[in-house]
């Protein structure tokens, strides 16, 4: 009975198992408990998706991201606070570290709530910054809600973003029409340096960052304008972990998942005649957190074999340490994507291709993976091959590094010998040799043919006077 009631346990527990990924544990970090009703539909739908949440003021003295040298949370959300800081178990180091240990963050950002200058460090640690003035927020005068934001213009308008890969027509519906609301958003700008960071919201051409209690009517030295501006800022570390940064808190909240709104006339007058239509906030919320959190974009290795396939036949040895040089390998590696609750099989963007790299200190081969077949979770992509005339040591590579998906990185070392005495093919198998054996042939006959004739030939005589002269 006892073992009836184990499978069962085991059965709910999968049941009200996360949808992400790398664990079901969420902080959230408030200033306080009563602004969770502002938010109470993104929360709901977080529930809903299996996490489970804990509340905490960034100055509680129980809140600790880490417990005896582990993570205490799988993930971590910060909200916008009204405090200078956010106390010393949030510094910029103890986040840094809790990214190096695995943990996923999404913070957000308001300009109504100066952000910590904690945060501004953090930020500039990973190159992501913000504008100097504090109070700076991103206007648009050809983008903006014309119900909300008449006067100020600093609700911009935007159509949703195609940046995350995972499904975004079915999860969007593939509607053109969805528009996204971004109220009062601080604006960030990205370094150039760092192939970790990647803007998943720009702001449109026309927009720029202006501080309202300026006096000026408009902005002679903004910040930055245009594309230049991210209002959505993802980063991915090398060890696969998220940082995202929203720089609309306010976009998450219950009143903008419902709104309407109604787009200006921009610059080229398209929104003249526009009519009033919900905004796209709520789906777009789920996705940007569902990325953040592992519950999209994250790909799985499964099955990785390498077999000599001499003369088009398989061995059945896998995965052998040793090769020799000019052997035919075949390859396979088992890939999957991780979508929302389930795996599935692995397809690579249109024009994109996973590749195999055969590599010493340099690759010798770098090759296209082709998918072979496929299984209900699992993509299994396969390449064939001869090994270079090189012996040594070498490195089945899968270097696959794309924004928005996490990374995989398979490294399968082996040996490669040169040719054995006994390996080699015989002489006068090799088409190249003939003229060499030609040669040592005819060199072997002409030398016996010259002995020859020479011990079998008889003397000359010696005429009469020779004799005498002898």
């Amino acid at each position: 009975m006892r073992w009836l009631l184990s499978i069962l346990l085991l059965g709910i527990l999968a049941i009200v198992q996360a949808a992400s990924s790398s664990g079901n544990t969420l902080l959230v970090v408030l200033e306080e408990l009563a602004d969770k009703s502002k938010y109470s539909k993104y929360f709901k739908d977080l529930e809903g998706r299996g996490f489970t949440i804990s509340y905490e003021s960034p100055k509680s003295e129980g809140i600790s991201l880490f417990n005896l040298g582990e993570k205490a949370y799988d993930h971590l959300l910060i909200l916008p606070t009204k405090s200078k800081g956010l106390g010393p178990n949030l510094t910029p180091k103890l986040i840094l570290d809790f990214i190096n240990a695995g943990g996923n963050i999404l913070l957000a950002l308001s300009a109504s709530n100066p952000t910590p200058s904690g945060l501004v460090s953090l930020l500039l640690e990973l190159d992501i910054h913000l504008p100097t003035d504090r109070n700076s927020l991103v206007v648009d005068h050809f983008n903006y809600d014309t119900l909300s934001a008449t006067e100020s213009h600093d609700v911009i308008l935007t159509p949703r973003p195609d940046a995350l890969r995972s499904d975004v027509k079915h999860f969007f519906g593939g509607d053109d029409s969805d528009v996204i609301a971004i109220p009062r958003a601080v604006g960030q700008t990205l370094g150039n340096k760092s192939p970790l960071l990647a803007p998943i919201l720009r702001a449109p051409r026309t927009a720029y960052t202006y501080n309202p209690k300026d006096e000026a009517e408009a902005a002679e030295d903004p910040f930055a304008v245009g594309a230049q501006l991210a209002l959505i800022t993802s980063m991915q570390a090398r060890n696969s972990a998220r940082f995202t940064v929203i720089g609309s808190a306010e976009m998450l909240e219950d009143t903008w998942f419902d709104a309407k709104v109604k787009r200006s006339a921009g610059v080229d007058g398209a929104g003249a005649n526009a009519k009033q239509v919900k905004t796209a906030n709520q789906a777009l919320a789920k996705q940007v957190t569902g990325w953040t959190f592992n519950e999209i974009g994250v790909l799985r290795v499964g099955r990785i074999t390498h077999t000599l396939s001499e003369g088009g036949i398989q061995s059945n040895i896998t995965n052998p340490k040793i090769y020799r040089v000019k052997n035919d390998v075949s390859y396979e590696i088992e890939l999957s994507e991780y979508s929302w609750d389930h795996w599935v099989p692995f397809v690579p963007a249109d024009g994109d291709v996973v590749q195999l790299e055969f590599s010493m200190l340099s690759p010798f081969h770098r090759l296209p993976l082709k998918a072979a077949s496929t299984t209900a979770d699992s993509t299994i992509y396969t390449t064939s091959f001869k090994l270079p005339d090189q012996h040594g040591i070498f490195n089945f590579k899968v270097n696959y590094k794309r924004p928005f998906l996490s990374n995989v990185e398979e490294k399968n070392t082996v040996t490669v010998r040169h040719f054995a005495h006994n390996e080699w093919p015989r002489s006068w198998t090799i088409s190249g040799a003939w003229p060499w054996i030609a040669g040592i042939g005819v060199t072997v006959i002409g030398w016996l043919a010259f002995v020859t004739l020479w011990l079998w030939s008889k003397p000359v005589p010696l005429s009469a006077s020779e004799k005498k002269m002898q």
